[in-house]
């Protein structure tokens, strides 16, 4: 993956650094800082004669390259919009934009102060709310392309007038946990395979001290994972169950749990979907793609925390053995599962991974990440994530973490009503609620089945796990969302 890798803090002036490019965020009350105010009259009063005549007004997100005679040779100028609405969102997204300015400059280094910083007051959290912007707005995916010579990535950024040296270490864990889940998605499904998440997984575990389990079709079968191994009949491509384990915490205390959705290609199996955009059911590993990420987060941070983390890795495919709809498969906790639609092989693999997860580890509280349905877009778009759940200080915690990190959740009843439509007349459940409706709901209502009474929060991310246009810190395409959301979630709940 590509995107900057170094950010350090100076404790040098500006002037002495004679930077490429010099940042600068400006507040639509175009009152300068005493900083601000020190660059423009060494550089000319650029700065001033841009704001007097209105060429800028610091409207948020706007931008002007100055080139000047002063000690810096370009000063960048990003609109932050009113003062008083200034907040972290804004803070990642100026990071965000002014690195990208410096991309497009096909420039290597790029010198500023954590803009706003006294409207946010909490140095640390500024200096890894700023880092996290620069770094995920620098992200770049150019794993297939055979010329390069045209993408500039940043190589360097450069933090002058004071910053929280565990604020930027943390902010660099956070966001190259992001960046490595933003590949995952981004490679397609012939190199992304489920024995290809294992060997991450290992890797992350051997790098970290963690411990890491992967079973294969015959051991997750007979351990009675059948929902799991229904959805993997059709496919040739070894399927892999995954358990990741961190001890930071004391021993026998119940973790954390993190439970990913990895459905590296998902064609429908027999009931199979239209061609149109069926290369984009190489996303539907998202689910997988954000735990691994928490779980590299988590071996960097060290946090004095149990977490442990479980995968259900496969494909879904039409073949000679695949699954059909009226199938009656039998999941690890004993209820009996109806399959009317094939393409509804989310929450089966997550059934069994939810109920493996309860039974064995009891843990504190579940999150499950999955792009579960096309219906959570037609409810949030691409800008919330669906959640849903059975224990309500999860959930504020989880509105509480997105509202902090930005990637914000929405909260869907799960009432029994709800749940009544999961049950089958001739099963225990059935893998679909009723027809064209509460789609999202419905998938959260199946997974409730599997939980047993373990505090737990269903996060639906198919609006939310890839976009198609840029924006200031997450480029189009996977989003690597979740990660930063459930390690806020950690730091709130610990």
């Amino acid at each position: 993956m590509a995107h900057l890798k170094k950010v350090q803090i100076s404790k040098r002036s500006w002037e002495e650094i004679q930077p490429d490019l010099l940042g600068l965020g400006i507040f639509e009350d175009s009152k300068l800082s005493n900083f601000q105010k020190e660059v423009d009259k060494k550089c000319g009063g650029c700065i001033s004669d841009r704001i007097s005549t209105n060429d800028f007004v610091g409207k948020k997100g706007k931008t002007v390259v100055l080139y000047t005679t002063g000690p810096a040779r370009r000063i960048l100028l990003v609109g932050m919009g009113k003062r008083e609405k200034f907040d972290l969102e804004i803070l990642r997204q100026t990071a965000g934009t002014a690195v990208n300015i410096a991309q497009k400059n096909k420039l290597d280094s790029l010198v500023m102060e954590i803009p706003g910083k006294e409207v946010i007051g909490e140095i640390r959290l500024a200096s890894q709310e700023f880092v996290e912007g620069l770094i995920l707005g620098s992200y770049k995916f150019l794993d297939y392309k055979s010329d390069t010579k045209d993408e500039t990535v940043l190589k360097s950024v450069t933090i002058i007038n004071g910053a929280s040296r565990s604020g930027v270490g943390r902010g660099c864990a956070i966001a190259d946990a992001v960046c490595f889940t933003r590949n995952l998605g981004f490679h397609p499904s012939n190199v992304i395979t489920p024995s290809r998440l294992a060997t991450e997984a290992r890797k992350i575990a051997r790098e970290s001290g963690m411990k890491c389990t992967v079973w294969g079709r015959d051991q997750f079968t007979k351990k009675g994972m059948g929902a799991f191994a229904s959805v993997a009949k059709g496919t040739s491509e070894p399927p892999k169950f995954i358990l990741m384990e961190y001890q930071g915490g004391k021993k026998g205390k119940a973790p954390f749990a993190f439970v990913g959705k990895g459905i590296t290609f998902d064609s429908g199996g027999i009931s199979i979907k239209p061609s149109k955009s069926m290369d984009e059911m190489k996303f539907d590993m998202s689910g997988a793609g954000t735990v691994m990420g928490i779980m590299k987060a988590i071996g960097q941070l060290k946090p004095n925390l149990n977490i442990v983390a479980a995968i259900a890795a496969t494909e879904n495919m039409p073949g000679g053995r695949a699954t059909k709809p009226g199938d009656i498969v039998k999941a690890y906790n004993g209820k009996s599962i109806e399959i009317l639609n094939t393409d509804a092989e989310g929450r089966l693999v997550l059934a069994d991974a939810l109920a493996y997860m309860s039974k064995n580890y009891k843990p504190r509280y579940i999150v499950d990440f999955a792009t579960l349905t096309g219906a959570v877009v037609i409810s949030l778009g691409h800008r919330a994530s669906g959640i849903m759940g059975t224990d309500e200080k999860l959930i504020d915690a989880l509105k509480k973490a997105g509202e902090i990190t930005g990637e914000r959740v929405w909260e869907l009843p799960l009432w029994d009503d709800y749940c009544e439509d999961v049950k089958s007349k001739i099963a225990d459940v059935k893998n679909i609620g009723a027809e064209r409706q509460a789609g999202t709901i419905a998938g959260g209502a199946f997974l409730k089945e599997f939980v047993d009474d373990i505090p737990w929060a269903h996060v639906d991310i198919a609006g939310t796990a890839w976009w198609n246009k840029d924006l200031p810190y997450i480029p189009a395409g996977p989003s690597g969302v979740g990660v930063r959301l459930s390690l806020e979630l950690l730091n709130i709940l610990k």
